[in-house]
């Protein structure tokens, strides 16, 4: 096997990694809306509840690793909603939202999705972060790929919710419920895989046209 060859295999190993880490990060992010989801089926009350604790424990868990606590409107948003949705839980367990429980959780991320790109600080850059070097994290074209990427994200949960509030509504198929939600992860989450590499070749694409017909002028 060539120099060349195993250079490319080695090349395409650590890419595989680092999209692996990627992608768990971001699932990571989402874990207080898994665990909802799963407790949610003994109690809209305790997934709540559990939801909670879980976003809470996130957060401490990264301040004690050392992470600074700006840029992440998703886990403040998540404990929020969770701490407001335990007490209309438990004061009124038979409430009629509580079959809107689904359409209510994407509802308030794709909020906090769309208002974190309002505020100038897209949600994904505290993700993105933790895997990035801290010399791109001010470069225009990191903003930038974060601000498409959270868009994206923000536009998935828009459509679950939308989606799920009709299902719900219809008292449709739980199957519907379950793809719906299971699609509205999987495609951003595609979707951010493979978007930054794509963005940084394109960037350094353009980059170079750039420097090319500089070069070209002051010949």
């Amino acid at each position: 096997m060539s120099k060349l060859e195993c250079a490319g295999r080695a090349k395409s190993k650590r890419a595989a990694a680092i999209e692996s880490g990627g992608i768990m990060n971001y699932l990571r992010g989402f874990i207080p809306w898994l665990v909802f989801a799963g407790v949610g089926s003994f109690g809209w009350q305790w997934g709540a509840l559990a939801g909670l604790v879980a976003a809470v424990m996130l957060l401490i868990a990264d301040r004690a690793a050392g992470l600074a606590l700006d840029y992440r409107l998703l886990e403040y948003g998540t404990i929020v909603f969770f701490a407001g949705l335990s007490v209309l839980a438990f004061a009124q367990p038979d409430s009629g939202l509580k079959m809107y429980g689904s359409s209510l959780s994407m509802g308030w991320l794709a909020l906090i999705a769309w208002v974190s790109i309002a505020v100038q600080r897209p949600f994904t850059l505290g993700i993105a972060r933790r895997m990035a070097p801290p010399e791109v994290w001010r470069t225009p074209l990191f903003r930038r790929i974060n601000v498409v990427l959270t868009a994206a994200w923000a536009v998935s949960f828009t459509l679950t919710a939308t989606a799920q509030a009709v299902v719900s509504a219809y008292e449709l198929n739980t199957a519907f419920t379950v793809v719906i939600q299971v699609a509205g992860f999987v495609l951003p989450v595609r979707f951010t895989s493979t978007y930054p590499e794509r963005a940084r070749a394109r960037f350094l694409q353009q980059s170079s046209g750039r420097t090319d017909i500089q070069e070209g002028l002051a010949s």
